[in-house]
């Protein structure tokens, strides 16, 4: 008796979850995002934007790098939406596209440190 009602728990969650399940669209853009910021020295660029708006060349001093291998690197970011840039003067300034980019970033930290 106690499995059968374990199957029909097990049934509902399992059409809850399909439910609930993004779309293919959206999975693969999350996907491409995930993959996007899991390369170390964008990690290191979104870490450096975490606290406010940098040029490349700040971005430079904190990261370390080439300026031209983080003007790559902020390409990449940018193209998919985990940064946003504007234009001061002749210098263009770069900081996080939005606030789910540093919850992301946060929480991933947080995994860090968790004791399970």
């Amino acid at each position: 008796m106690t499995k059968c009602l374990h199957e029909k728990e097990h049934e509902l969650a399992a059409k809850n979850a399909l439910s609930n399940m993004p779309s293919d669209e959206e999975t693969e853009r999350v996907a491409a995002l995930f993959k996007c910021i899991s390369e170390p020295c964008r990690l290191k660029i979104l870490f450096a934007l975490r606290h406010g708006e940098l040029c490349v060349l700040h971005i430079v001093e904190a990261v370390g790098g080439t300026q031209s291998a983080v003007s790559h690197q902020l390409r990449i970011l940018k193209a998919h939406g985990a940064v946003k840039a504007r234009r001061e003067g002749q210098n263009i300034v770069y900081s996080i596209a939005d606030e789910h980019v540093v919850a992301v970033l946060s929480l991933a930290c947080e995994h860090l440190h968790c004791k399970l």
